[in-house]
């Protein structure tokens, strides 16, 4: 069965493509990067200390990223905590 929250995808573009769009702003280290597929928000991954791709999709609402490191081409429901 497909995932429902994939209704959220949207065409976007990478708001911060330099880094976490929060991290950047606190002068915060990240791990690695995630693009939420709804708003392009740019987060840092589970790994980091700040883990700012889940809490944008708490607090958006936007489940669905995509890995926006080099080579990787992944998706992940924050909301199913599945691959999509």
């Amino acid at each position: 069965m497909a995932d429902p929250h994939l209704r959220m995808i949207r065409p976007v573009r990478p708001r911060t493509p330099q880094g976490c769009e929060e991290c950047l702003r606190l002068n915060s280290p990240w791990v690695h990067l995630r693009l939420c597929l709804t708003c392009g928000h740019v987060g840092c991954c589970d790994s980091s200390p700040l883990k700012h791709a889940r809490a944008h999709a708490a607090y958006d609402g936007h489940p669905i990223v995509q890995s926006f490191e080099p080579g990787e081409d992944w998706r992940w429901c924050y909301f199913d905590e599945a691959f999509v």
